[in-house]
């Protein structure tokens, strides 16, 4: 990544982040326990952690490592606050404007206890935006779209290597999607969810 200053970054999280924003509105408040394609979250704890992850990934694009960027997502099961309906799209719109310096994508940082690249730590919280925000509308019944340079981005960052086919162990296996099916139905399966999942039936990661 170039580090000029005025350097453009290549990965624009806004649009992410509004869809999720987007979608607060259709959230009552009856739907907050509803079930998610991740199996230990209700909509109440997929809520919080898109609020924990949109604070810790603006912490590490300002290269501000403190205690939010140290923290293991899966160290407790996040709570949401009260208030996220006030906080969680201000979360979003720090978090979009502290990627748009070209240098959170240079040097080192820290997201959920790992050390990594500016670049690579940008990829991530792009993937989390987009894959989160499907949750987000699957659990609760409303439509979701992403962008082509987005999901190409986010199917980058979630395809098995050769010599690291688990990825680490960061995502789950992979589901197999047809290489025909829609590009953001293939970055799901690769993030090891099933794209037909719907509340009450089979799926997730």
């Amino acid at each position: 990544m170039n580090s000029d200053s005025t350097h453009t970054p290549a990965l624009d999280l806004e649009p992410a982040a509004r869809r999720i924003a987007g979608l607060l509105d259709g959230v009552d408040d009856d739907r907050l326990g509803l079930p998610t394609p991740c199996p230990d979250y209700a909509v109440r704890e997929l809520l919080a952690h898109l609020h924990g992850l949109a604070a810790a990934f603006r912490d590490a694009a300002r290269k501000d490592l403190g205690a939010g960027t140290a923290l293991s997502p899966d160290a407790a099961l996040p709570a949401l606050d009260d208030d996220w309906r006030e906080t969680l799209p201000r979360r979003l719109e720090e978090l979009v404007t502290a990627w748009r310096s070209p240098s959170a994508w240079t040097g080192m940082t820290r997201a959920g206890g790992v050390e990594l690249p500016g670049e690579a730590a940008g990829a991530v919280a792009l993937d989390e935006l987009v894959v989160h925000g499907w949750d987000l509308a699957r659990s609760t019944g409303q439509p979701y779209g992403a962008g082509e340079a987005e999901l190409l981005a986010c199917a980058a960052l979630l395809a098995p290597a050769d010599d690291d086919p688990d990825r680490g162990g960061v995502f789950g296996p992979p589901v197999p999607v047809p290489e025909t099916a829609p590009l953001l139905d293939r970055v799901i399966g690769l993030s090891g969810r099933r794209p037909d999942w719907r509340p009450g039936g089979r799926g997730g990661r």
